[in-house]
């Protein structure tokens, strides 16, 4: 069977999951995000201008049947604006998916664990399928896990700063208890990152600002769609195993020896 990603029984080939904010243009937006080969696409639904039906959005740019929309909760900063905007998203896109979002701080963007608990909770007693953003802390993934989520999604680093992952040794730690895909989400850089991501066992990376932000958008989300790629494929492959000393690649015994033409 192909290897392909499941989440909520849904089943997809790519593992690149793309952002739609900060693209300096909607064309570059369009193309990059067609370059990535991602299936779903994730849209800030408190950043659209809905109260003017005349005026065209984001989602007026995508293709509804080539992209599964993901609409999430950026921007709120309560459980009371998470739902509301959660409610607000299944209005507007038809679908019950949400990715959840609860961000007091506005300096770092941390997530708030316990208001997205609450929430999460709330929203699947409501038939959402939640999709909840994370700091990498593998009790509060396990809780999520425990409550009904179809993913978590632990930060790499801080949102937008493309630092890279700072926190492995966490995110290996809920890839080891998880049994709902993990995909890492926020703070990659580069797609070398996400294929390290990959390479450590999640699932999927959630990739937006590294993107839209690159000189080129285009290439660099072709860079990140071989990236995530090679990650998987080096995982399912299994790399060798760290030794202390070096191992030769050359065998150095029962090597034939020269037949001797003299004589």
């Amino acid at each position: 069977m192909e290897d392909q990603l499941e989440i909520a029984g849904k089943r997809f080939k790519s593992r690149l999951i793309a952002g739609t904010g900060k693209y300096r243009t909607t064309e570059d937006m369009v193309q990059a995000i067609e370059a990535s080969g991602t299936e779903i696409v994730t849209v800030a639904i408190r950043r659209l201008d809905l109260d003017n039906p005349n005026e065209k959005t984001i989602l007026d740019y995508l293709d509804w049947n080539k992209y599964n929309i993901l609409p999430n909760t950026a921007g709120c900063r309560t459980l009371e604006e998470a739902m509301f905007v959660a409610r607000l998203g299944r209005s507007v896109t038809n679908s019950n998916w949400v990715k959840l979002e609860v961000i007091p701080d506005p300096k770092y963007l941390f997530p708030d664990p316990a208001e997205t608990l609450k929430a999460a909770e709330q929203l699947i007693k409501e038939g959402f399928v939640v999709l909840p953003y994370i700091h990498a802390d593998p009790v509060l993934a396990a809780r999520l896990e425990g409550i009904g989520c179809v993913t978590v999604m632990p930060l790499g680093s801080a949102i937008g700063s493309g630092q890279g992952i700072h926190t492995s040794e966490e995110i290996r730690i809920i890839i080891e208890q998880a049994k709902v895909p993990v995909v890492v989400d926020a703070g990659l850089g580069v797609p070398s990152e996400a294929a390290h991501a990959l390479e450590m066992g999640a699932d999927a990376v959630l990739v937006n600002t590294a993107i839209a932000q690159a000189q080129d958008p285009v290439l660099m989300a072709q860079a990140f769609r071989q990236g995530v790629e090679a990650g998987r494929k080096a995982y399912l492959a299994g790399r060798i195993s760290k030794k202390m000393y070096a191992s030769a690649s050359s065998p150095t015994q029962d090597v034939p020896q020269p037949v001797s033409t003299s004589g």
